[in-house]
Protein backbone atom coordinates (compact mmCIF):
# COMPACT_ATOMS: atom_id res chain seq x y z
CA UNK A 1 0.00 0.00 0.00
CA UNK A 2 0.89 3.56 -1.07
CA UNK A 3 0.93 6.07 1.45
CA UNK A 4 1.93 9.87 1.16
CA UNK A 5 3.06 10.94 4.48
CA UNK A 6 6.53 11.20 2.56
CA UNK A 7 8.75 13.84 1.57
CA UNK A 8 10.58 13.50 -2.04
CA UNK A 9 13.35 11.79 -2.73
CA UNK A 10 16.21 11.24 -4.86
CA UNK A 11 15.31 8.49 -8.18
CA UNK A 12 17.58 5.41 -8.47
CA UNK A 13 20.46 5.89 -10.60
CA UNK A 14 20.58 4.44 -14.05
CA UNK A 15 22.24 1.34 -14.87
CA UNK A 16 21.21 -0.72 -11.89
CA UNK A 17 23.60 0.85 -9.35
CA UNK A 18 22.28 1.42 -5.90
CA UNK A 19 19.85 3.47 -5.03
CA UNK A 20 20.74 7.25 -4.16
CA UNK A 21 19.31 7.67 -0.58
CA UNK A 22 18.23 10.93 1.42
CA UNK A 23 18.65 11.75 5.00
CA UNK A 24 17.05 14.98 6.60
CA UNK A 25 16.96 16.31 9.79
CA UNK A 26 12.88 17.32 9.65
CA UNK A 27 12.68 13.35 10.55
CA UNK A 28 13.40 13.92 14.01
CA UNK A 29 9.90 15.97 15.06
CA UNK A 30 8.47 13.69 12.48
CA UNK A 31 9.33 10.54 14.61
CA UNK A 32 8.95 11.87 17.92
CA UNK A 33 4.80 12.91 16.67
CA UNK A 34 4.57 9.69 16.13
CA UNK A 35 5.62 7.81 18.92
CA UNK A 36 2.81 7.88 20.26
CA UNK A 37 0.24 7.22 17.74
CA UNK A 38 -1.77 4.06 17.48
CA UNK A 39 0.02 0.76 16.28
CA UNK A 40 -1.69 0.36 13.03
CA UNK A 41 -0.47 4.36 12.23
CA UNK A 42 3.27 3.22 13.42
CA UNK A 43 3.48 0.71 11.13
CA UNK A 44 2.47 2.51 8.13
CA UNK A 45 6.06 3.78 7.64
CA UNK A 46 9.31 4.66 9.34
CA UNK A 47 11.98 7.90 8.79
CA UNK A 48 13.58 6.10 5.88
CA UNK A 49 10.77 5.48 4.02
CA UNK A 50 9.41 9.12 4.47
CA UNK A 51 12.52 10.44 3.17
CA UNK A 52 12.87 8.14 0.69
CA UNK A 53 9.10 8.03 -0.71
CA UNK A 54 9.29 3.96 0.02
CA UNK A 55 7.40 1.77 1.82
CA UNK A 56 8.41 -0.53 4.53
CA UNK A 57 8.04 -3.34 2.18
CA UNK A 58 10.49 -1.66 0.21
CA UNK A 59 13.36 -2.27 2.66
CA UNK A 60 15.41 -4.69 4.50
CA UNK A 61 16.81 -4.85 7.71
CA UNK A 62 20.05 -6.65 9.07
CA UNK A 63 19.53 -6.23 13.04
CA UNK A 64 22.06 -7.28 16.18
CA UNK A 65 21.23 -6.57 19.79
CA UNK A 66 24.63 -7.56 22.28
CA UNK A 67 25.42 -6.25 25.55
CA UNK A 68 28.47 -4.19 25.81
CA UNK A 69 30.15 -1.74 28.33
CA UNK A 70 30.70 1.77 27.94
CA UNK A 71 34.43 2.76 26.51
CA UNK A 72 36.02 6.22 27.72
CA UNK A 73 33.68 7.78 24.82
CA UNK A 74 30.76 6.70 25.48
CA UNK A 75 31.09 6.67 28.86
CA UNK A 76 31.54 10.77 28.76
CA UNK A 77 29.17 10.87 26.06
CA UNK A 78 26.61 9.62 28.63
CA UNK A 79 27.85 10.67 31.74
CA UNK A 80 28.18 7.56 33.30
CA UNK A 81 31.39 5.62 34.48
CA UNK A 82 33.18 3.53 32.29
CA UNK A 83 31.92 0.08 32.19
CA UNK A 84 28.52 0.76 32.38
CA UNK A 85 26.93 -2.04 30.83
CA UNK A 86 24.81 -0.74 27.39
CA UNK A 87 23.10 -2.24 24.86
CA UNK A 88 24.26 -1.95 20.98
CA UNK A 89 22.19 -2.29 18.45
CA UNK A 90 23.68 -2.69 14.78
CA UNK A 91 21.33 -2.15 11.54
CA UNK A 92 22.32 -2.63 8.35
CA UNK A 93 19.26 -1.23 5.83
CA UNK A 94 18.90 -1.86 2.23
CA UNK A 95 16.37 -1.57 -0.20
CA UNK A 96 14.48 -5.08 -0.88
CA UNK A 97 16.18 -6.81 -3.87
CA UNK A 98 19.69 -4.59 -3.56
CA UNK A 99 22.82 -6.25 -1.96
CA UNK A 100 24.38 -2.98 -1.50
CA UNK A 101 23.31 -1.53 1.90
CA UNK A 102 22.49 2.27 2.13
CA UNK A 103 23.81 2.91 5.41
CA UNK A 104 25.07 0.70 8.44
CA UNK A 105 24.25 2.29 12.15
CA UNK A 106 25.00 1.50 15.74
CA UNK A 107 23.20 2.59 18.34
CA UNK A 108 23.73 2.44 22.01
CA UNK A 109 21.59 2.70 25.37
CA UNK A 110 22.42 2.62 28.89
CA UNK A 111 20.86 -0.95 29.67
CA UNK A 112 19.46 0.48 33.18
CA UNK A 113 17.28 3.19 31.28
CA UNK A 114 15.37 0.33 29.22
CA UNK A 115 15.89 -2.52 31.59
CA UNK A 116 12.17 -1.84 32.81
CA UNK A 117 10.73 -3.39 29.12
CA UNK A 118 12.38 -6.21 28.25
CA UNK A 119 11.12 -6.17 25.03
CA UNK A 120 13.59 -3.44 24.50
CA UNK A 121 16.23 -5.94 24.59
CA UNK A 122 15.30 -8.28 22.14
CA UNK A 123 16.10 -7.99 18.47
CA UNK A 124 13.52 -10.05 17.30
CA UNK A 125 11.07 -7.14 18.31
CA UNK A 126 12.87 -5.41 15.38
CA UNK A 127 11.73 -3.04 12.90
CA UNK A 128 9.88 -1.54 16.08
CA UNK A 129 6.84 0.81 14.88
CA UNK A 130 7.60 4.00 16.17
CA UNK A 131 11.31 3.76 16.32
CA UNK A 132 13.48 4.45 19.40
CA UNK A 133 11.59 7.41 19.78
CA UNK A 134 8.64 5.10 21.01
CA UNK A 135 10.68 2.44 22.26
CA UNK A 136 12.18 4.83 24.97
CA UNK A 137 8.80 6.35 25.82
CA UNK A 138 7.53 3.14 26.53
CA UNK A 139 9.87 3.38 29.40
CA UNK A 140 9.05 6.72 30.61
CA UNK A 141 11.54 8.68 28.76
CA UNK A 142 10.33 11.65 25.98
CA UNK A 143 13.40 12.78 23.58
CA UNK A 144 13.69 16.59 23.95
CA UNK A 145 16.65 17.39 21.80
CA UNK A 146 18.71 15.38 19.47
CA UNK A 147 22.55 16.66 18.36
CA UNK A 148 23.91 15.39 14.96
CA UNK A 149 27.27 16.09 13.96
CA UNK A 150 29.23 14.74 10.86
CA UNK A 151 32.48 14.17 12.45
CA UNK A 152 34.37 12.45 10.04
CA UNK A 153 34.54 11.95 6.39
CA UNK A 154 36.79 8.97 5.24
CA UNK A 155 37.46 5.75 3.15
CA UNK A 156 35.29 2.24 4.08
CA UNK A 157 37.01 -0.11 6.21
CA UNK A 158 36.86 -3.58 4.06
CA UNK A 159 33.69 -4.79 5.83
CA UNK A 160 31.99 -1.23 5.13
CA UNK A 161 32.82 -1.06 1.34
CA UNK A 162 31.14 -4.52 1.31
CA UNK A 163 28.49 -3.64 2.63
CA UNK A 164 27.48 -0.66 1.72
CA UNK A 165 28.52 -1.33 -1.94
CA UNK A 166 31.58 0.51 -1.83
CA UNK A 167 34.65 1.73 -4.00
CA UNK A 168 37.26 1.21 -1.73
CA UNK A 169 38.85 4.94 -3.09
CA UNK A 170 34.98 6.56 -2.70
CA UNK A 171 34.23 7.81 0.92
CA UNK A 172 31.88 7.39 3.75
CA UNK A 173 30.23 10.22 5.86
CA UNK A 174 30.36 9.07 9.95
CA UNK A 175 27.48 10.88 11.44
CA UNK A 176 27.18 11.05 15.10
CA UNK A 177 23.84 12.17 17.19
CA UNK A 178 22.94 12.14 20.18
CA UNK A 179 19.93 11.97 22.05
CA UNK A 180 18.80 13.65 25.35
CA UNK A 181 15.79 14.15 27.71
CA UNK A 182 14.34 17.21 28.81
CA UNK A 183 16.30 17.31 31.91
CA UNK A 184 19.63 17.12 29.00
CA UNK A 185 20.54 13.50 30.88
CA UNK A 186 21.73 11.55 27.15
CA UNK A 187 19.56 8.84 26.34
CA UNK A 188 21.17 7.43 23.04
CA UNK A 189 23.99 7.76 21.27
CA UNK A 190 24.49 6.29 17.32
CA UNK A 191 27.22 6.39 14.49
CA UNK A 192 25.53 6.36 11.41
CA UNK A 193 27.91 5.47 8.27
CA UNK A 194 26.79 6.91 5.00
CA UNK A 195 28.01 5.86 1.27
CA UNK A 196 29.20 9.49 0.43
CA UNK A 197 29.05 8.94 -3.18
CA UNK A 198 24.95 8.42 -3.04
CA UNK A 199 23.45 9.88 0.04
CA UNK A 200 22.17 13.50 -0.07
CA UNK A 201 22.15 15.01 3.57
CA UNK A 202 19.55 17.73 3.95
CA UNK A 203 19.30 20.32 6.74
CA UNK A 204 16.29 22.26 7.12
CA UNK A 205 16.15 24.84 9.85
CA UNK A 206 12.51 26.67 10.65
CA UNK A 207 12.86 30.25 11.60
CA UNK A 208 10.50 31.99 14.03
CA UNK A 209 8.57 34.79 12.17
CA UNK A 210 8.57 38.31 13.31
CA UNK A 211 5.59 39.51 14.91
CA UNK A 212 3.90 42.46 14.07
CA UNK A 213 5.18 44.10 17.35
CA UNK A 214 8.75 43.42 16.11
CA UNK A 215 8.14 44.48 12.46
CA UNK A 216 6.78 48.03 13.86
CA UNK A 217 10.22 48.73 15.88
CA UNK A 218 12.79 47.91 13.05
CA UNK A 219 10.66 49.93 11.06
CA UNK A 220 10.66 53.00 13.08
CA UNK A 221 14.27 52.59 14.14
CA UNK A 222 15.15 52.74 10.70
CA UNK A 223 13.40 55.70 9.71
Amino acid sequence: MKNDDRTDAASPDPGGSPRRMRRSNERHQWEKDRARRPLRERLRTGAKERDNRLDPSDLDFTIGYRTTEADEELAADFGVPPGTPLLQRRYETRQRHERAAFEISHSWLVRDHIAANPALLDETNEPWPGGTPHQLWTVGIEVARIVERVTRVRPPSPEEARVLGMAPDAAVIVLRKTCEDAAGRVVEVAEVVLPGDRTELVFVTPLAPWDAEDAEDAERSSG
